[in-house]
């Protein structure tokens, strides 16, 4: 027996893909250096010495914020980063480029294996997209260390 339903009478999931900010251009936060993005998000940071946190700062091409795009929280000793929910919001908000960021409870700044791995694998993703993956700060309420400025975007 053949289906006669037509296309609109299916049920098809909609997808609605949307950004809005408030804040206008002259009055975005530009980033110039590692300490600039840390000083952003720091005093912002919940729970930045009891679980990890991983997020981003989305950026349009004159290094303005355009937000801050939180993509996980984990526990006291890691959080699962999905790569396609990074790339997901950056183009959303049609960012140019990105820094990356995440919380060692510990306070410990020594980037893992595992902060590297993820590192290369968004930069990357971000090269096809043609999204500058700009830095990786590991990141403590009193310090952070930044992968660009240590030699280790690569």
């Amino acid at each position: 027996m053949v289906n006669s339903m037509t296309l609109f009478d299916q049920q098809i999931a909609e997808i609605k893909i949307s950004y809005s900010h408030k804040v206008k251009p002259s009055n975005q936060t530009k980033v110039t250096c590692s300490r600039d993005a840390y000083n952003y998000v720091a005093s912002m940071w919940p729970d930045i010495d009891y679980k990890e946190r991983f997020a981003m700062l989305l950026l349009s091409r004159s290094n303005k914020v355009l937000g801050l795009s939180w993509i996980s929280q984990g526990g006291i000793s890691g959080t699962v980063v999905d790569v396609r929910l990074i790339f997901q919001a950056a183009l959303k908000a049609n960012a140019s480029s990105m820094i990356l960021l995440h919380n060692h409870p510990s306070g410990q700044l020594e980037a893992s294996d595992a902060d590297l791995r993820i590192t290369r694998k968004i930069k990357s993703g971000g090269d096809v997209l043609d999204i500058s993956v700009l830095d990786h700060l590991i990141i403590t309420s009193e310090k952070f260390v930044s992968l660009a400025d240590e030699g280790l975007m690569h």
